[in-house]
């Protein structure tokens, strides 16, 4: 088996893009109208050619050998990860979905997040700095000025500068409200701080610091753009006090050219269990480790409105769930794939049925508990991969859909969707990462084989960009309560409609259509009872379980989806996708009930324990 088809199933994507979402139909749209199957295919190649002859064959080495601080206070990283980095951009990929306005090429967003999974497969280690800006730079052109976008996104966007997003600090952690980098207003930055620059933002001056900063410094570009949430100086307590800042490392003249350093210093690197390829940073700001203009204070520009940082940041948080749900979820197909193939090619044992000693060993592919795990992790990394490609399609939906109406309704629908886009993936494309392990047995856990840094790679996923446990909060709290279940309501029509599509199907289609629309029923009735409680206290103290319930109900869904797709057709990928599809509605979707019930009922155990008994 070739390298290349243990990265992401090539067959896979184009099934899921052109047999269920019917990708190439948005050529008929205006943003869209220079692309069509050709040049699709072709984007996918590009990345697939990528991902295999730069990104996978330097995972291993930026998994051993991470950052460190040199003697000057520079981060050290291997030469390999930038030669990596300028082969990408000059790719053209990091640019594609941009406008053209912006030298993008408008492609549409599910090809993009369907290409990079060959890179995150590759090296997520690799691709975390060029996503990180993408979604910087995509913020940037939707809420910053004119001058904002020329002299800060356009380089991003070109790959000659990176960017971050500088969100939490070391004694708030995910609580962002409790943030107090402090940003005061300064006349005399506005001209740049002795640089000259003027973006028509408001210039600031920063002092605080930022920890967990993802590709927070380095020497890979030229400037790094950072995103930095900060409070002014008679802003109220909590989110509505926080704003945003642009504040570049190095500062920027009008005509672009670089000028003195920020006071944006490195403190020190996070040394992580996976990830490691990419710097994870501590850093001060306006502790006078510079003095740009002559004055203390890191230099910022103001983005949108005083008090709009944190609502203006969600649309860079949002992006980068995503994003995680995709890493997560590239991570699990790839170990998947990878076991898959040891499995088909490792000789150990004798079938069940024949004992004789004399007999050749049979590969392990043949013993059922070894089909058991390979057929399980199929179910999470397929079914995951259709989640995340939904949502990209989703994506182009709000973009570009014909009226206001669609839009609107794919915009509800994509909010309600991305803490389970992050989410699932993460615990359920780690699981099959645990199960590729187990595939390869001692040799698993061996550093012989990838498949053990795949597993330590992807446990940063329930972590990043918001943990399972403020995802479920998100879930309950904002995307149900808050909404009043008009969007879980609108899922369950989607929903619906495919009931009924897998019963004119007949057969297995049909059956788990049934079962679908059974769990369907008890989560409508769950959340009825939500709705109507006065106290909404238990539920967000359960959200978690109500995170992994719908969940499952929606992965439930898309495999359901793609049964109805596969339905009288024939060959051995239409055969794997009904028994992954067996296997989830056969041993998955029954795990839902007992989720339920936990929320249902309101269990009260953790809310009102004693800390402690712990």
């Amino acid at each position: 088996m070739p390298t290349a088809s243990r990265l992401i199933s090539r067959r896979d994507l184009e099934f899921l893009l052109y047999e269920w979402l019917h990708v190439e139909s948005l050529s008929e749209r205006e943003r869209f109208r220079e692309h069509d199957r050709e040049s699709l295919d072709g984007v996918l190649d590009i990345a697939e050619e990528l991902a295999t002859e730069q990104f996978a064959p330097i995972n291993r080495l930026l998994d051993e050998h991470e950052p460190t601080v040199g003697a000057d206070g520079t981060v050290v990283l291997p030469s390999e990860l930038k030669a990596a980095l300028e082969a990408y951009a000059a790719s053209g990929l990091g640019a594609a979905t941009f406008d053209e306005q912006y030298g993008g090429g408008q492609l549409p967003y599910v090809i993009h997040a369907a290409s990079s999974m060959y890179l995150q497969a590759g090296s997520v280690g690799v691709i975390a700095y060029p996503f990180l800006s993408q979604a910087n730079a995509n913020l940037l052109t939707q809420h910053g000025t004119p001058e904002q976008i020329e002299q800060f996104a356009l380089p991003v966007i070109e790959g000659r500068w990176f960017g971050t997003m500088a969100l939490s600090e070391p004694h708030a952690g995910s609580s962002l409200g409790d943030i107090t980098t402090m940003a005061t207003p300064d006349a005399a930055a506005g001209a740049g701080g002795g640089s000259g620059s003027s973006t028509g933002g408001g210039a600031y001056r920063l002092k605080g610091s930022k920890m967990w900063i993802s590709g927070g410094d380095h020497e890979l570009r030229e400037n790094i753009v950072h995103l930095v949430l900060a409070r002014t100086p008679d802003a109220p307590a909590g989110p509505k006090g926080i704003s945003l800042f642009i504040v570049p490392k190095v500062l920027v003249s009008p005509g672009g050219t670089l000028g003195e350093r920020n006071d944006v210093a490195l403190v020190g690197l996070n040394h992580k269990m996976g990830f490691r390829g990419t710097t994870n940073a501590l850093l001060a700001f306006g502790e006078g480790s510079f003095t740009p203009g002559g004055q203390p204070g890191a230099v910022g520009y103001l983005v949108g409105q005083v008090g709009a940082g944190l609502a203006i940041m969600f649309d860079m948080m949002n992006e980068a769930r995503i994003g995680v749900g995709s890493g997560a979820v590239s991570l699990g197909y790839t170990g998947y794939l990878h076991s898959l193939d040891y499995a088909r090619t490792r000789p150990q044992g004798r079938s069940l049925v024949s004992r004789d000693p004399t007999s050749p060993p049979v590969m392990i592919v043949e013993h059922p508990d070894v089909r058991r795990m390979l057929l399980a992790q199929k179910s999470y990394v397929e079914g995951g991969l259709a989640l995340t490609l939904f949502c990209a399609r989703l994506v182009d939906e709000v973009r570009t859909a014909p009226s206001s109406e669609e839009r609107a309704a794919a915009d509800q629908l994509l909010g309600l969707l991305t803490p389970i886009a992050k989410s699932w993936p993460a615990q359920w494309g780690l699981t099959a990462n645990a199960l590729a392990i187990q595939v390869l047995g001692g040799a698993g856990y061996t550093r012989d084989f990838p498949v053990e840094q795949f597993y330590r790679d992807n446990r940063l996923n329930a972590i990043h960009e918001g943990t399972h446990g403020i995802q479920g909060i998100d879930l309950v709290g904002r995307k149900i309560l808050r909404d009043g279940g008009v969007a879980l309501a609108a899922l369950a029509g989607r929903m619906c409609a495919t009931v009924v599509a897998a019963s004119g199907a007949g057969g297995e289609p049909a059956a788990h259509g049934a079962a679908l629309a059974t769990q369907l029923e008890a989560v409508q009735r769950v959340v009825t009872k939500l709705l109507t409680d006065a106290d909404p206290t238990p539920a967000l103290a359960n959200a978690t379980a109500a995170l992994e319930a719908l969940g499952h109900l929606v992965v439930a869904w898309l495999w359901l989806e793609q049964e109805v797709v596969a339905a009288g057709k024939t060959g051995v990928f239409y055969d794997g996708k009904r028994a992954a599809a067996a296997y989830f509605f056969g041993q998955e979707l029954p795990k839902v009930p007992a989720m339920l019930d936990i929320v249902e009922r309101g269990d009260r155990l953790t809310l009102d324990l004693d800390p402690d008994v712990l």
